[in-house]
């Protein structure tokens, strides 16, 4: 279904914002490593996110063509 399809998209794009704020946090307190680890999940999340989105891009546009 397109919802779900837009709901795993919306929830890997709201991990990765998750974990750009908490990599900036340990950048902020000097923490480099952590930051790097950080950012390395927000990196993954995005991948994720947008994969999630053209999936759901791709089914909404299969349901409009089916009407």
């Amino acid at each position: 279904m397109p919802k779900d399809a837009h709901t795993k998209a919306a929830g890997h794009h709201e991990e990765a914002a998750k974990a750009h704020r908490t990599a900036a946090e340990s950048h902020g307190k000097g923490d480099h490593g952590k930051a790097h680890e950080h950012s390395t999940k927000a990196r993954e999340h995005s991948s994720g996110a947008h994969k999630a989105s053209e999936e759901a891009h791709a089914k909404s546009s299969e349901k409009n063509t089916k009407k």
